[in-house]
């Protein structure tokens, strides 16, 4: 199913999702009440990338890469100056329980000596019906999601 889910992103590329977060609602996170953009933009027969901005800020992207391990998501950030931000290239691999629409990432290694409240991060992407999802738990309890459609 990982190999399925990555051709059915493959096929998204250029696509472009808007949408905003739907949990938390607390706006001490970044991401809530910010007006999100997700493009599919950059993809290769190894890499998509996704890019994600919040009420115009480009900081962020979303890289799903094919590996010997399976597929891995990083998350990417930049600086304002376009230099790698201090918390960047985090996430993880590919869990077993994923479909061809829908992938479960849990936090590798790297992630845990990062950030180690992160150890236990999951995060899923959903690509189905016109909609891109992205989703994260902590401690098997909901942190953060948000849900666009494709323009």
């Amino acid at each position: 199913t990982q190999e399925e889910f990555f051709a059915n992103l493959f096929e998204l590329c250029g696509e472009t999702y808007s949408g905003e977060a739907t949990f938390p609602e607390d706006t001490s996170n970044d991401l809530v009440g910010a007006d999100l953009m997700a493009t599919v933009q950059t993809c290769t027969e190894e890499q998509i990338q996704i890019a994600l901005s919040a009420d115009g800020d480009q900081s962020r992207t979303w890289v799903i890469s094919r590996t010997e391990n399976g597929l891995r998501l990083r998350h990417e950030h930049v600086n304002p100056d376009g230099t790698p931000h201090d918390t960047t290239g985090y996430g993880g691999y590919a869990t077993d329980e994923g479909s061809a629409t829908r992938q479960y990432f849990a936090a590798d290694d790297s992630t845990a000596n990062m950030i180690p409240e992160a150890e236990t991060n999951v995060w899923m992407l959903d690509i189905g019906n016109d909609q891109l999802t992205y989703y994260l738990e902590r401690n098997n309890e909901p942190r953060f999601r948000a849900e666009m459609t494709k323009n």
